[in-house]
């Protein structure tokens, strides 16, 4: 709880996993309009705590990007089981692109998405 019992944590790692955000800008653009020095600042402790990994981009030397640790990656499950809470109690709230496919399979749904970070950011 002392790294993620806070919204803006989470958010940052569901953007992160869950629609590949990797830049700073990236995730101040998300609907919930984190302000600059909590983002800094909950980066910094993902950073620190080695659930993300920070580079500078290939294309931009100034600009950084973020990239999930397999620690941060182990959270998938996790985050689609509180995802799929909220949706029974906001459905309204809960991405449908996570959830429905969730429901139809689990399993399957779970592989997916890891599959999908590790293609994404390129593991070894």
């Amino acid at each position: 709880m002392d790294i993620f019992g806070d919204k803006w944590t989470m958010l940052i790692m569901r953007d992160l996993l869950f629609y590949g955000k990797d830049s700073f800008s990236e995730f101040l653009c998300s609907d919930e309009k984190i302000a600059t020095n909590i983002l800094t600042d909950r980066l910094n402790v993902l950073l620190q705590k080695g659930f993300v990994t920070k580079h500078n981009a290939p294309t931009n030397k100034s600009k950084f990007l973020y990239r999930p640790t397999e620690k941060a990656i182990e959270l998938i499950p996790v985050l689609t089981e509180i995802t799929l809470w909220a949706e029974k109690y906001n459905p309204a709230g809960a991405p449908a692109d996570i959830v429905e496919p969730l429901k139809k399979n689990r399993n399957k749904a779970l592989q997916d998405l890891k599959k999908k970070v590790e293609e994404r950011f390129r593991f070894e």
